[in-house]
């Protein structure tokens, strides 16, 4: 996040997502949408995040979209099925579709995946902060957005802990679940004792006072963000005008 990429306002990165997400769903054809996914891992690259991207990508979006592929092309029965052995059969129809279905998903899934690794959530609320955003609204989107790796961090925390008190955390499929439902309590009750925790904070840091607020926290717009979001509506306003012709 320490990179020129990186350091793009939240709102000129979000121009750019909603530009992607505006040509993979309204362009035919699927050679577009899939191009999305070397652009932005070269993106990634030049931002540092390269190998986390890929990572998240294929532990995520490529089992879905795997599992869309297998549905539609060899389970699903269309007109032009060929039975190819047993309930797996091969279909033209069914691969058109995949085809359709899982571009969208992987253009998409690309700039949204892009966008929160180069992007840290205090420049995010920061942003929506200086929108105007009602501070409820800005306070929801900042927890939901670190719930995840908050849990996760938890999680490992509390792992370390079963382990320490000799309980197996590690081995068969069979071990791990066992290991993993004594962990789901303290898990849950933590999350909402830290989540109580933090309103009372921001209470006490006058949160529903409606007076402006200050930050020693700032990020600016550069030349760079005038530039990409002007180019951003340019290419928009170019794609309506030709789908319009």
């Amino acid at each position: 996040m320490n990179s020129r990429i990186g350091r793009l306002y939240p709102a000129t990165k979000v121009a750019v997502v909603l530009l992607v997400i505006i040509l993979c769903m309204f362009t035919p054809g699927y050679y577009l949408q899939y191009a999305m996914l070397p652009a932005f891992f070269i993106i990634s690259v030049l931002a540092s995040t390269g190998r986390k991207f890929i990572t998240t990508f294929f532990k995520s979006i490529f089992i879905i979209v795997l599992f869309i592929f297998i549905i539609q092309v060899c389970i699903l029965k269309n007109e032009d099925s060929q039975q190819i052995w047993a309930f797996i059969n091969f279909s033209q129809m069914g691969l058109d579709t995949s085809l359709s279905m899982t571009s969208k998903i992987t253009g998409i899934s690309s700039a949204v995946i892009c966008f929160f690794q180069v992007t840290s959530v205090k420049d995010i609320m920061y942003s929506l902060e200086k929108a105007n955003a009602p501070k409820k609204l800005v306070f929801v989107i900042g927890n939901t957005v670190q719930l995840i790796p908050q849990m996760n961090v938890l999680l490992k925390t509390i792992t370390d802990a079963q382990r320490a008190r000799g309980i197996e955390t590690e081995g068969s499929l069979m071990t791990r679940v066992k290991a993993f439902v004594p962990m789901i309590g303290p898990l849950i009750f933590t999350s909402i004792q830290q989540t109580e925790e933090r309103v009372l904070t921001l209470e006490a840091r006058a949160f529903s006072s409606a007076r402006r607020k200050t930050s020693l926290y700032e990020i600016k717009r550069t030349a760079a963000d005038y530039i990409i979001t002007g180019l951003c509506i340019v290419a928009l306003l170019v794609y309506i005008f030709r789908g319009m012709i």
